[in-house]
C-alpha cells in the first residue's frame, strides 16, 4: 500500500514543474564566484556542513534557493548571498552546479550494513519506505519530481537535515514526506543511511 502511495505522489509530483527560463551554465560559472567560499568553485565542497551541490538536479537547487531568498526555508549560513539575485540568475547558479559531477566520498565500514538496507529497503516494521523510491539507486535523484541526488553528499550534511526534518525544523519538503520519514529513525539509523549515501555515487 505505501508504494503504492509513494509512486502516485511521485507521478504526480513529476507532472507539475516550475515555469523557469533555461539557464545558462556558463554565465552561472561567472554569477558563482562568490558561492565558492563554502561550496567550492565546482560544486564540491570540502567541509561537511557545506552541502556538495554539484551534480545536483538544477529543479531541486532552484526551489531551494527560492525558498531561502524568500525565508521559506532558514539557512543562516546563506543570510544575504542571495540578495539581489534574480530568477535568470537562479537559473544561471542552477544550470552551472548541475552540470559538474560530484566527487563522491567513502561509507563509513561499521555504517554500511544498517545504511544499505534502510537506503535499499527501508523499514518495514517502522513504515518507512526505501530511499531509492525517490533518490533512485545510486542517489541520483528524480529531476522531473524535483527530488534531489544524494550519492556521494558529506555524511554530517545529510545527517544534520534529517535530524532538522524529524524535529521540523526544516519543513520545505512535499507534503511532508521527509518529515514523516525522519520522524520514524533513530539517531543511529540516520547515522548509518547519512554514511551510506556519502558512499554512493
Amino acid at each position: 500500500m505505501m508504494n503504492k502511495i509513494l509512486i502516485g505522489l511521485v507521478l504526480s509530483l513529476s507532472a507539475s514543474t516550475y515555469a523557469y527560463a533555461a539557464g545558462d551554465a556558463a554565465a552561472g560559472k561567472e554569477k558563482a564566484v562568490a558561492c565558492g567560499a563554502c561550496h567550492a568553485a565546482d560544486g564540491n565542497s570540502e567541509i561537511g556542513n557545506f552541502p556538495k551541490l554539484a551534480g545536483q538536479n538544477a529543479k531541486y537547487l532552484i526551489k531551494q534557493m527560492v525558498e531561502i531568498q524568500s525565508g521559506a526555508r532558514s539557512v543562516p549560513e546563506m543570510a544575504g548571498q542571495l540578495d539581489g539575485k534574480n530568477e535568470q540568475d537562479l537559473e544561471d547558479l542552477a544550470a552551472y552546479f548541475s552540470s559538474k559531477k560530484i566527487l563522491g566520498g567513502k561509507t563509513a565500514a561499521d555504517q554500511l550494513e544498517l545504511g544499505q538496507s534502510i537506503y535499499r529497503s527501508g523499514i518495514p516494521a517502522k513504515q518507512v519506505a526505501a530511499c531509492t523510491a525517490c533518490h533512485g539507486a545510486k542517489g541520483q535523484g528524480l529531476s522531473t519530481a524535483g527530488f534531489p541526488a544524494l550519492g556521494g553528499q558529506h555524511a554530517a550534511y545529510t545527517q544534520k537535515q534529517l535530524q532538522s526534518f524529524r524535529t521540523s525544523l526544516r519543513d520545505n519538503d512535499t507534503n511532508g514526506m521527509m518529515r514523516d520519514i525522519a520522524a520514524r529513525l533513530s539517531d543511529v539509523e540516520i547515522k548509518a543511511v547519512s554514511s551510506y549515501i556519502q558512499g554512493l555515487y
